[in-house]
């Protein structure tokens, strides 16, 4: 599966499980659900992977973990907050440098219209395997 297909499959689960729910719940709520509909798609979907920080070559294992990963190769930060802060964008940016992931979706469900609260950020220090 492309990239654009991966993007493409998230955000139509996205809006269906929107539609359906509305704003104002829970993330969790929103992750749960979430991953149940791109399973149910048949799209490969990881909740809460760990993220482990490499400081030195020493793996540390500090509790980072990831909303959800596609396919292992595009991250979602899920959140559900009135507006989008720079410094989630920052979050989620250092997430996927950590992880070495390209692609990576922030998704905010507290938006009347979800598409609104959609953001794709692009890891400028990927390398590709």
């Amino acid at each position: 599966m492309e990239i654009n297909d991966i993007t493409s499959s998230v955000i139509t689960a996205v809006i269906k499980v929107h539609r359906h729910l509305g704003p104002g719940l829970l993330e969790s709520v929103y992750e749960e659900v979430l991953h149940y509909e791109l399973t149910r798609m048949g799209v490969v979907c990881q909740r809460q992977v760990p993220l482990p920080v490499y400081y030195e070559d020493v793996k540390m294992e500090i509790g980072f973990r990831v909303d959800l990963l596609i396919e292992k190769r595009v991250m979602l930060e899920l959140k559900s907050v009135e507006s989008v802060a720079a410094v989630h964008k920052k979050i989620l940016l250092t997430y996927l440098r950590l992880a070495n992931i390209h692609i990576g979706l922030l998704i905010n469900f507290n938006e009347e219209l979800v598409k609104d609260g959609i953001t794709r950020l692009i890891n400028k220090h990927y390398v590709s395997s």
